[in-house]
């Protein structure tokens, strides 16, 4: 059995979240995205935690059958929290009543885990895994090398932060601004999972799912899960899948006031100040190279990593429209009601079908060009840096060019695959 997994989201009840984000609307939008497995994000919040007991639970699992007659999303019990410097862990929890117990031990240490679903914590990386160990949770670090509140902005290593506990990490989620081909290459990480969620705060179609997992599991449960993760019994993760790295908006060193992008040793030389004065805060890409100390081989147990482009943002591109637009959610709904998910519409449906099935639902020809164009990697990113994403350019068989923002000529290609192959 295959499922598609997004680990990490967050509820209404995180800080600069969507009020939208709540367990009916993640149902229905994760069954139109193609993800039959969500984490809940948020498990130690006791609002929320109340809201997820109300559905019904097998095995780890819960089950939303409310009023989403037309739903097939799952969730499993995850929360991010944040230890004493800022690093972010995330923990998926196999029950309620260990929620509840993480809960009550996590409380004396934190002054916000009433009022933020992403609690802040006085204790050390070791410290909360130690917690997760006792509640019987996975851990592993969040978004590992973005330059704020991750592993790898203020440790050089996972014994850095975990210490005796660093064998008790079971993964590293690498976050939007790195792939498998970055963190391939520091030689501690080669033998653990790689996670690719998407730190969703909305559950539109641009944020959602824009990252997930693929594993290989014999039925969903906690117990097929946590084996998958830690690859036992023949479970495994056999995709990746998220955006191209360079999209990121810390893939590149950049300002984070103008957004000017710098060169590793210019940005050294300047002491981390930009010419108008703000600070120029490391990319993912220069402090992977400041790690790397292997040659980035993948190992045996790596699966393959696919990038992926929100089907929104590829209309928009087509159309010359925000990807907010109600003529972009208009083409996106008629696509989905054709195809059924995000996912057949963007790697799975054959073409032939777009073209075939285009008068029935007046589907625009520029859109199944920049599909077209997608999926045979006619893809240039224009890297991001500084905390603004990267935009991204699709190129049609006759050169044409549409782009999100006219930016820099910087760019990658890269072949696109279909998760029929995975």
């Amino acid at each position: 059995m295959i499922i598609n997994a997004d680990l990490h989201i967050h509820s209404h009840y995180s800080a600069a979240t969507s009020p939208r984000m709540d367990l009916p609307t993640l149902a229905k939008e994760g069954t139109r995205k193609g993800i039959p497995l969500l984490g809940t994000g948020d498990c130690l919040h006791p609002k929320w935690l109340k809201g997820i007991k109300e559905l019904e639970e097998r095995n780890g699992i819960f089950y939303f059958t409310g009023k989403g007659k037309n739903t097939n999303t799952d969730f499993v019990l995850t929360v991010e929290v944040e230890d004493m410097r800022r690093v972010h862990h995330l923990l998926i929890l196999p029950a309620i009543a260990k929620a509840e117990e993480l809960y009550e031990s996590f409380s004396r240490y934190s002054r916000d885990i009433d009022s933020d679903g992403r609690p802040s914590l006085r204790l050390s990386g070791e410290e909360i895994a130690e917690h997760a160990k006792d509640a019987e949770a996975l851990i592993g670090p969040c978004h590992a090398f973005t330059p704020w509140t991750a592993l790898y902005a203020y440790h050089n290593s996972l014994q850095e932060c975990y210490g005796d506990m660093a064998g008790y990490v079971s993964f590293v989620e690498l976050g939007l601004s790195a792939d498998s081909s970055y963190a391939d290459r520091i030689e501690e990480l080669r033998e653990l999972t790689f996670l690719t969620n998407s730190d969703a705060h909305s559950p539109y179609p641009i944020r959602l799912a824009r990252e997930f997992n693929r594993f290989q599991v014999e039925d969903t449960s906690f117990d097929e899960l946590k084996a998958a993760i830690e690859r036992k019994r023949g479970r495994k993760p056999v995709l990746n899948v998220g955006v191209p790295p360079a999209e990121g908006k810390y893939n590149e060193s950049a300002c984070i006031r103008c957004y000017k992008h710098y060169p590793l040793t210019e940005a050294i030389i300047r002491k981390w100040r930009c010419d108008c004065g703000g600070l120029i805060k490391k990319g993912v890409r220069d402090r992977v190279n400041e790690l790397a100390n292997c040659n980035g081989t993948h190992p045996e147990h790596r699966p393959p990593y696919l990038h992926l482009i929100p089907l929104a943002m590829i209309i928009g591109l087509a159309l010359h429209k925000s990807t907010s637009s109600k003529a972009v959610n208009k083409v996106w709904e008629s696509l989905l009601a054709e195809f059924g998910t995000e996912v057949n519409v963007l790697v799975d449906a054959p073409m032939d079908d777009f073209r075939t099935n285009a008068a029935n639902f007046n589907l625009d020809a520029r859109v199944i060009e920049a599909i077209k164009a997608f999926r045979e990697g006619e893809i240039r990113v224009i890297p991001g840096g500084g905390g603004k994403y990267g935009s991204i350019e699709l190129k049609s068989k006759r050169g044409e060019e549409t782009t999100v923002d006219e930016e820099t000529e910087k760019g990658q290609k890269k072949q696109q695959l279909s998760l029929l192959e995975f």
